[in-house]
């Protein structure tokens, strides 16, 4: 009795043995299809999205995988099929182009960052800005459902949502220290955006809306307005903006998620969306 107990709680095999599992289950999926990217013939970008992409489907596989015997469906750990692409994403798509032209805006009107001008032209405008909404659709999709799907849903059923909240947006900021150009502001405010997902997670009942904002805030910031995301600018953006001023306002090598005034702008965004969705809604099941 004390070694079932060891395993199993009063609501079955206890949070962290499932939480192995899936790790273990999804640790192979990567080894084995690396292995096959990494036998194909490639260019360095396209072998990264692919990548990006097979990624996402091995979180997903191994949460069907465990979720056969948990009896529970995607639409429990965040991913209702049926919902997918509908009125929930195109909102959050909405609210994060909107949110992080807002930054835009206020560091605009602190001095330290001008628009510039168009830096493309004629159809290469349609061509990146497709390339991009697919890019960044397939991070939204793999870094939501990775930092908040299985994952949180299995680990707040042993620790309650809030306290597995805050770790894994804790792993969340703390997984961008090793990108070029970060810092610790641009770290913390990464580590806000999980905990402001959550938040959403908890108002609608899945990822979908999260999904839809962090995939349209990527897609402004990097294509856009062309500015540094993490530490990181991209080819083919639309616009040439240019920075000045100190790092902790401006934001630096790190791009606008760097400044103290995204951080006032995500703290302004979870009491519009409180006050836009005032109940939390079930997950799906």
């Amino acid at each position: 009795m004390m070694l079932r107990s060891v395993f199993i709680g009063p609501n079955g095999v206890r949070a962290g043995w499932r939480l192995a599992a899936y790790i273990l289950i999804a640790f192979a999926l990567f080894r084995a299809t690396g292995y096959l990217i990494g036998l194909a013939t490639l260019d360095d970008d396209t072998r990264w999205l692919v990548n990006e992409f097979v990624t996402f489907v091995d979180l997903v596989v191994a949460a069907l995988i465990v979720g056969r015997f948990e009896k529970r469906s995607l639409g429990t750990y965040g991913l209702p099929w049926q919902k997918a692409f509908r009125l929930r994403f195109w909102q959050g798509a909405g609210i994060g182009f909107a949110s992080i032209t807002l930054l835009l805006c206020a560091l605009a009107a602190s001095g330290v960052f001008r628009f510039g001008s168009l830096a493309l032209h004629g159809g290469a405008i349609v061509q990146w800005a497709a390339i991009y909404a697919l890019v960044f659709l397939i991070v939204g999709l793999k870094e939501e459902f990775f930092a908040r799907g299985y994952t949180l849903y299995t680990l707040a059923s042993g620790i309650w949502f809030w306290p597995a909240a805050l770790i894994t947006s804790a792993y969340f900021g703390y997984s961008h220290v090793g990108n070029s150009g970060e810092d610790l502001i641009g770290v913390a405010n990464a580590g806000l955006f999980g905990l402001l997902f959550c938040f959403m997670l908890t108002r609608t009942g899945d990822l979908w809306l999260p999904i839809g904002f962090h995939a349209a805030w990527d897609w402004g910031e990097s294509y856009f307005y062309g500015v540094a995301d993490s530490g990181n600018t991209l080819p083919g953006h639309l616009l040439q903006p240019s920075t000045s001023g100190v790092g902790w306002l401006s934001g630096g090598s790190v791009g606008p998620e760097g400044s103290i005034l995204c951080t006032v702008v995500l703290i302004v965004i979870a009491v519009a969306f409180h006050m836009l969705f005032p109940k939390a809604v079930q997950r799906s099941t």
